[in-house]
């Protein structure tokens, strides 16, 4: 294990690739394995390899790709399943397996609709999801007024004119002024509503302050005849702007339009008469009535606007659309829009620099014709098809069963069902191709649309008719229908749905269509009501004798079916409407809704662009008939896009792998998994891809490649841990049949000189301690060691973490309690939740459990409002949780204060003290169960000390600390120790001297939030610990808590400390000090970065402090703090001594109250003669002569040898009764030492 040198070391990535690679292929990763879990004592061996200059040049070029298209620098790893990027930081093993079992599922259905191969991962690697992007409308309409048009008006002629000038480099933020319509917004307002004065004043401002925006309005106004604009003040509006846009032109006629509004004062509604009044002083020559009344010639677009209204669906007024995209609701309130609208002009500026860099937009072309040709313009936008919840019907089932056999189809499953009513549809097609005919490609036709409605009654003729008038003008489409009739049905009451199907199934499909248009229309429907014979619609080229045999038929089978089917399946009611597009199911339609010709157009249109087409075109390499090709191409789309919103597939053809990469072949014939994983063997995250790896070849058939991206010019020894991942592909027996013991991590042939120190990395929402183990795991020295170093972990506890905001404010509600219980007991865990984030985090077990607000003020104040990730329906009172995987839970929780509480403070000072939750656990701490009033006289008179300790030294210290804090101090002591971190031995001593020396106890414990900057030493984690949660680790009912480091010496009453004033201050540090004079060099705080931050404040020392917890709690100290951790621990040379750092770094948001001298001495820094005056003597380690620690705690602290004697020979009584007790001669009574967990 001695040192490599540098230039060992420069190579050592490649060489262990070459090492790996060199191995036959079927054990290359198990030499991965092995070479990156034990590289300390592997990597000189290593360094003897030579490393082949192909291997070399093929990294090299790869790693080009890998981080222009993966975005990965030489030396990061990355996995990839399917192309789904799998990220091992955040994704635990069991968010993978159902990664896994997702895939598998999705691949299944593939396979099942024959689709098989290279060409089912083709398939599958299609990005389907639904685009974000943002539809449009089409805004060359006539029914826009536009105020300004900055190609033609002559305010703007000084402007440039060349889309050029997009190109040319400005400060960032700033709004290019081009005489271009690039930017164009349009109000739709109705002129008479209370907003619609604000929006035109926020179009003023645009217009008078030359932002290069065009500006369009438009009216929307009750359009009937007998309205005029003396009676209805919008209509008074339109014409007066009509009127003035005529006489002169639309910018004068907004500054009439501003005007009118002028008059209207704040909160006050427009009326004719302010109309009235400004065309009298602007037009005294013109007779008002001409203009506003019955005989207005200024009614243009009156109409026009409300059909281009209610035709673009775009919802509620007032409407602002931006290039036609509508904008949110809420972005129209007056002080947003202003911020919304430059941050889109700013937006869509870099979309046109795009567009110019590229050739797509050139000078010569209409702005405005170019945004309008983009994908995302749509006649109508339809919120209802829009919609992210989508719903799909599962099409992968096969089977040979129609709907014209009632009786078979009820037996089928809701999959087989669907197969069913898939197999007997005949479709409507734009041209009688049929597939008997020539096989032509471009017959595949992507989009299906199965019309789903009772075709006897109008609402759902009208459907049809709407479906195939939209079919005319596309070639993508097919169509067909399902029967939903509204009554129980008879020969005489289906008339119109028999036809459609007769029709359907003996005709060609453009007879068929002729005909079924023909019954689509209301008329013939009166007709056939009156009497009329069905031979009388016939049209021509109809085989009309082999349609009146289907027609007269009395077999009705296929509407029962479809009846059945869209009860079960589609849960539709009677009679209701529907569209069925490649099996998303769009319903059910409300009785009076619209759903038009526009509408299947956007349907279309999504499906092409977010699926259709791409899928098409993988289809037709499959070479299958027409009609097969397009059943395909919409199961294939069903089944894709029901899945789960996901990230996007990542392709990666272009890698060479032929002298740098491990290749495992699938197995022939079954389907099987892409894996690629892409990793540098001499990193922290080889050590564990190696073994999944491993394990997932056992486990799924996998095409396997691993790509090298290894690092050159190392200058530091890469890996300097053992690993082990403990995952079993399956569990493991004994010979006798029963469970082998539980899965276990066993290091062999460890070198015997290094100090180990053993680690577990696990799960983020596990938190796992040691039960069992005689060893300092901190401090493993294998030479002192006669047998084998052996440690049990057990899983204690599952976090729920969440976040919780106050709806009101949108801010976490600081100070707010939960409590985790059941039913029978309400509060089992509590917690409060952090105002970073609104985080908290409650330890629970596998179960349902019941969260709540804690009893008292949290209770008072708040209520919860709304939940989310929860097992309970958002609007139930109980918000229950259920845990039944090992798998990370958040959730989501809203809250809102009570009515009557608006005012007032959770963490306010009135509080009533007495909350019972609280006092439950603290009248353990006491002898047993005494009355709550008793506890509150005591309440004051307990000291809260809290402590942390690791490894079995610093636990020895900490027993001597707590030993002289008894000794000297006459109050109630109460102490708080981090559980974390604390060995079994410990955990197991603690309850018996708490019995002997009458002290209370508690274990507290809290999980590194997951957002946290993480620690990797365990040294820094625990200094973190120290300082980063102290308003989140206490209950609400300590208000004051001293910290005492385990390796000090306490000689006076801390009843002094805790009583000292802090004079408003949060916490008490005591100040380093400065009176040995020898040790002025190493004072880092008197100079550089730490004497300008400080300005003459002191450098406090973070052995021992007091904390006001209220006062904490009331200034957000802990947030802050936790605020300033995440931004300095970034830098890895920021916060060297993390504890100390911090809080010295906050003094300025923070203040620091400085506590007497004399109640922290140290011999590095103090000098001798304030010795006599110490109150505690701490044992800091001294740059200077770096002594051991346990030598100077006997040089300096005389007293310190017989505590540590007496504390021996309390552990050896310990022991002798523990071993006493085993032998069954005298179970020893526990005494009523108090012991509680958080």
């Amino acid at each position: 294990m001695a040192p490599l040198k540098v230039w060992q070391l420069q190579d050592l990535s490649f060489q262990t690739a070459a090492r790996i690679l060199a191995a036959p292929v079927e054990l290359a990763l198990v030499v991965m394995k092995d070479l990156s879990q034990n590289f300390p004592t592997k990597a000189r061996a290593i360094t003897k390899t030579a490393v082949s200059s192909e291997l070399r040049t093929e990294v090299e070029e790869n790693q080009k790709y890998f981080k222009g298209t993966l975005g990965l620098q030489p030396g990061d790893s990355a996995l990839f399943i399917n192309g789904l990027h799998i990220d091992l930081d955040t994704q635990d093993i069991f968010s993978l397996f159902d990664v896994l079992r997702n895939e598998a599922r999705v691949m299944e259905g593939l396979h099942r609709l024959g689709i098989e191969g290279l060409s089912l991962h083709n398939v599958l690697k299609l990005n389907t999801q639904p685009s974000e992007a943002d539809y449009a409308v089409d805004i060359r309409s006539p029914a826009i007024a536009w105020i300004n048009n900055l190609e033609v008006d002559a305010r703007y002629n000084s402007w440039p004119s060349s889309l050029q000038e997009l190109l040319r480099p400005t400060f960032p933020g700033v709004i290019r002024q081009i005489r271009k319509n690039l930017h164009n917004m349009v109000f739709m307002v109705d002129p008479a509503h209370e907003t619609t004065a604000e929006l035109m004043s926020i179009a003023e401002m645009f217009l008078s302050n030359h932002i290069p925006l065009r500006l369009g309005l438009i009216f929307v106004v009750n359009d009937s005849e007998d309205v005029d604009g003396m009676q209805d003040a919008g209509v008074a509006i339109m014409r007066a702007y009509n009127y003035a846009a005529q006489e002169v032109d639309h910018y004068h006629a907004f500054q009439t339009l501003t005007q009118i509004y002028n008059k209207v004062r704040t909160g006050e509604k427009v009326k004719v008469e302010h109309v009235v009044s400004v065309l009298e002083k602007k037009y005294p020559y013109v007779e008002v009535n001409s203009i506003l009344g019955i005989d207005s010639a200024y009614d243009q677009n009156r109409k026009e606007a409300r059909g281009y209204y209610e035709q673009t669906g775009v919802g509620l007024l007032p409407v602002v659309l931006f290039n036609g995209m509508p904008l949110e609701k809420a972005q129209l309130d007056p002080d947003e829009l202003e911020t919304i609208t430059m941050h889109k002009i700013l937006e869509t500026t870099s979309f046109f620099q795009r567009a110019v860099y590229l050739g797509e937009l050139s000078h010569d072309q209409d702005v405005v014709e170019y945004i309008m040709n983009q994908p995302n313009v749509v006649p109508r936008i339809n919120s209802r098809i829009l919609t992210a919840e989508r719903e799909y019907l599962d099409l992968t089932a096969t089977n040979n069963f129609f709907v014209d056999d009632y009786a078979r189809f009820t037996a089928l499953d809701s999959q087989g069902k669907t197969a069913a009513i898939a197999n007997s549809m005949n479709y409507l097609t734009k041209k009688g191709m049929s597939s008997k005919e020539i096989y032509d490609d471009s017959f595949i036709r992507p989009v299906t649309f199965w019309i789903v409605g009772d075709f006897d009654s109008p609402s759902g003729r009208q459907l049809l008719y709407d479906a195939i008038k939209h079919q005319k003008s596309s070639n993508n489409v097919r169509i067909s229908m399902i029967n939903n009739p509204k009554e129980d049905i008879n020969y005489e009451n289906t008339r119109i749905s028999r036809a459609i199907w007769a029709a359907l199934q003996t005709q060609t499909s453009s007879t068929a269509k002729n005909f079924i248009t023909k019954m689509a229309k209301e008329g013939t429907a009166e007709a056939l009501a009156a009497g009329a014979d069905v031979g009388e619609f016939a049209v021509g080229g109809m085989d009309f004798s082999l349609f009146k045999e289907v027609f007269e038929s009395s077999k009705m089978d296929f509407i029962l079916s479809h009846a059945m089917y869209c009860r079960d399946v589609l849960k539709l009611k009677k009679g209701q409407r529907a569209v069925i597009s490649n099996g998303r199911i769009i319903g059910p339609l409300e009785d009076n809704e619209l759903f038009n010709q526009d509408d299947f157009h956007l349907l279309e249109n999504i499906i092409l662009k977010t699926s259709g087409q791409k899928i098409k075109s993988h289809i037709q390499q499959l070479r299958v008939e027409e009609d097969v090709a397009s059943d395909l191409v919409m199961k294939v789309d069903a089944l894709l896009s029901a899945q789960p919103k996901g990230d996007t597939r990542i392709e990666y053809q272009f890698f060479e792998d032929r002298h740098s990469a491990i290749k495992l072949r699938p197995k022939e014939g079954v389907t099987y998994f892409d894996v690629v994983a892409i990793l540098d063997p001499v990193t922290r995250e080889s050590q564990r891809l190696a073994p999944l790896l491993l394990v997932l070849t056992q486990l799924i058939n996998m095409n396997l490649r691993v790509f090298m991206n290894c690092q050159s010019k190392l200058s530091d020894m890469p890996l300097k841990s053992f690993y082990r991942y403990v995952l079993e592909p399956e569990i493991s027996f004994t010979s006798d049949n029963s469970f082998a013991k539980g899965p276990i991590a066993k290091f062999l042939d460890m070198p015997q000189s290094p100090l180990f120190t053993l680690n577990l990395n696990t799960p983020e929402s596990w938190m796992v301690e040691s039960v069992r183990t005689p060893y300092d795991l901190d401090n493993i020295y294998l030479e002192e060691v006669d047998s084998v170093v052996a440690a049990e972990y057990e899983l204690e506890y599952l976090l729920l973490e969440g976040h919780c905001y106050d709806i009101t404010t949108g801010q976490p509600p600081r100070g707010l309690q939960f409590t985790l219980g059941t039913s029978a007991s309400p509060v089992v865990m509590d917690t409060i939740v952090m105002a970073n984030l609104g985080y908290f985090q409650l330890k629970a077990n596998p179960g349902a459990w019941i969260l709540r607000l804690r009893k008292g003020r949290s209770e008072d104040i708040y209520r919860i409002y709304s939940h989310d990730g929860t097992d309970s329906p958002p609007d139930a009172g109980e918000v229950v949780v259920v845990l039944n995987n090992f798998k990370s839970r958040i959730i989501k929780v809203k809250v809102q204060k009570k009515a009557d509480m608006v005012n007032e403070d959770l963490l306010s000072d009135g509080t009533n003290e007495n909350e019972s939750g609280f006092w439950d656990s603290f009248r353990w701490g006491f002898t047993g169960g005494q009355k709550t009033e008793e506890v509150k006289q005591e309440k004051d008179d307990i000291i809260n000390i809290f402590s942390v300790a690791s490894g079995h030294l610093y636990e020895r210290f900490l027993r001597i600390m707590m030993l002289s804090v008894l000794k000297n101090t006459k109050t109630p002591v109460k102490f708080w120790f981090l559980k974390n971190y604390l060995s079994p031995t410990f955990k197991e001593f603690i309850p018996y001297m708490a019995d002997k020396y009458s002290f209370h106890y508690e274990l507290v414990q809290y999980k590194w939030p997951r957002w946290l900057h993480q620690q990797t030493e365990k040294q820094r984690t625990i200094w973190g610990y120290k300082i980063l949660f102290l308003d989140v680790l206490f209950p609400l009912v300590v208000d004051k808590v001293l910290f005492v480091d385990a390796d000090q010496i306490v000689r006076a009453d801390l009843k002094e400390l805790r009583d000292f004033s802090l004079d408003g201050a949060p916490y008490g540090y005591t100040p380093f000090c400065d009176s040995r004079k020898e040790m002025d060099g190493y004072r880092f705080w008197k100079s550089g970065y730490w004497a300008s931050h400080l300005a003459g404040r002191k450098y406090h020392i973070s052995a021992l402090y007091v904390v006001d917890l209220k006062k904490f709690r009331k200034i957000a100290a802990g947030d802050r703090l936790r605020g300033q951790y995440q931004g300095l621990s970034q830098d890895p040379n920021s916060l060297s001594n993390l504890d100390q750092d911090l809080p010295n770094n906050m003094i300025h948001q923070v203040p620091i109250k400085s506590l007497p001298q004399e109640w922290l001495w140290c011999e590095t820094w103090c000098d001798d003669t304030s010795k006599k005056r110490a109150k505690t003597i701490d044992l800091c380690n001294n740059p200077m002569t770096k002594e051991p620690k346990l030598e100077a705690a006997v040089r300096i602290v005389p007293e310190w040898q017989d505590y540590d004697q007496e504390v021996k020979q309390l552990q050896i009584r310990f022991q002798e009764e523990k071993a006493a007790a085993a032998r069954g001669k005298e179970p020893r009574a526990d005494g009523p030492q108090t012991h509680e967990e958080l």
